[in-house]
């Protein structure tokens, strides 16, 4: 089995997305071993809970610094011995320590075509925000891998989405999400499956 382990920080819709390939068959042999919320109380964790899956949270209030927050998370996923780290929603930035150690193994995606609206800060609803302020009229998502720099790591897929006239940032990320993100993540975790099964 392919083992995943998901890190969120919110609702956990990319975490669906992921948890219904995998029981249509679309994801074979994979499988979550755990997801991890950096916040307590986020529904991305009854998500887990609801299909079985382990989930807990490991705040990143209680722990003095990235470092040690990211040192806990590794720990975790080495107990676990995930073969992919699928960042769906994470809000909280990783330790270079971190990355080194599941190198080409994190996995991130992102609500802009990158290199247009991302980098430190665009996130939630800011990308969107930022697409409609400059009036493109095709946006969309990206799957890359995850390295030291702020949506910088090489890019895995991307999908775009058309911009409505009438779009306002909450319409334009639903889409998004739908048409994009949660197309592009569950193809990314099998393409990435299938290269380690091969």
């Amino acid at each position: 089995m392919f083992r995943i382990g998901v890190l969120v920080s919110g609702g956990g819709t990319n975490l669906q997305a992921i948890i219904d390939r995998i029981e249509d068959g679309y994801l074979k042999d994979c499988e979550i071993v755990s997801v991890v919320s950096s916040k307590e109380g986020v529904f991305a964790l009854e998500r887990a809970k609801k299909h079985g899956i382990p989930a807990l949270c490991m705040a990143r209030k209680s722990f003095a610094d990235t470092d040690a927050y990211s040192n806990a998370l590794a720990e975790h996923f080495k107990s676990q011995n995930v073969d992919l780290i699928v960042l769906a929603g994470f809000l909280t930035v990783l330790s270079e320590n971190f990355i080194k150690e599941f190198e080409n193994k994190i996995i991130n995606v992102h609500p802009s075509l990158i290199p247009s609206f991302c980098g430190k800060g665009f996130y939630g609803l800011i990308p969107h925000e930022e697409a409609l302020k400059y009036g493109v009229k095709v946006t969309g998502a990206t799957v890359h891998f995850v390295n030291g720099e702020v949506d910088g790591g090489k890019i895995i897929l991307q999908k775009a989405v058309y911009v409505q006239e009438d779009d306002t940032p909450e319409v334009l990320q639903a889409r998004v999400m739908k048409e994009a993100e949660h197309i592009i993540l569950p193809e990314a975790v099998k393409l990435l499956s299938q290269a380690k099964t091969n």
